[in-house]
């Protein structure tokens, strides 16, 4: 699968934020997440989420709804539908 667009838009000692767009079919590529993390969807959409283990989950993200997770997630997040697809990730460093 083509790798997703990933631009970091600033980097500094307290946090990494990084503009991830999609377009249809493309992945973000199996990653760890070694640190806390929020998301803010900008375009919203539906994507495919694989585990290391090869299992699948449909996530729908809608725009403007963050959401927060923690570090540890290990996952590849694939755009599932026919449209282009947007969200900033902020890592929070320790």
């Amino acid at each position: 699968m083509e790798q997703a667009d990933a631009e970091v838009i600033i980097e500094n000692e307290r946090v990494r934020v990084t503009a991830w767009t999609f377009a249809p079919g493309q992945a973000t590529g199996m990653h760890r997440h070694e640190l806390d993390y929020v998301v803010v969807p900008v375009s919203g959409g539906t994507f495919t989420v694989t585990a290391p283990d090869g299992t699948t989950a449909e996530m729908q993200q809608e725009a403007g709804r963050a959401y927060a997770r923690s570090a540890g997630a290990e996952h590849d997040v694939a755009v599932a539908g026919p449209r282009q697809a947007m969200f900033v990730e902020v890592e929070l460093k320790p």
